[in-house]
């Protein structure tokens, strides 16, 4: 392979419609999320008897936390994947910020939003 330091306008062009279609998805996913947290969809317990009541009154409560954390992870997910397009913009995109060298294309394909080689990652 030829040693470069950077992507060339294809390359990055393929990366961004990865890393669009991502975004696309994970704010579908996100959408979700709130919903599920925000519970739009409340089925309601007035018709359990008490003690099932409590019990799952805490069951929803740790469930809604659950899905606010999952939430706070998928919008850092977006705002990566949106500093990965303002790095393909930039034309910084796929370069280690460790090690300067080229990320390789199967781990940005993976993990589209990566700014560390598996060489970097290591060292860590």
């Amino acid at each position: 392979m030829v040693n470069k330091n950077s992507y060339s306008n294809k390359e990055l062009q393929e990366f961004k419609k990865i890393i669009v279609e991502k975004i696309q998805r994970a704010k579908e996913d996100l959408l979700l999320l709130k919903s599920a947290y925000a519970n739009d969809a409340d089925n309601g317990t007035e018709d359990t008897s008490p003690t099932f009541k409590a019990f799952e009154e805490g069951s929803t409560t740790l469930s809604k936390e659950e899905n606010m954390k999952l939430a706070m992870r998928q919008e850092k997910f977006i705002t990566n994947l949106k500093n990965a397009l303002i790095r393909i913009e930039n034309k910084s995109y796929g370069v280690c910020r460790v090690t300067s060298k080229l990320i390789s294309k199967e781990r940005l394909k993976l993990v589209p939003h990566a700014t560390l080689s598996i060489e970097a990652k290591n060292m860590q």
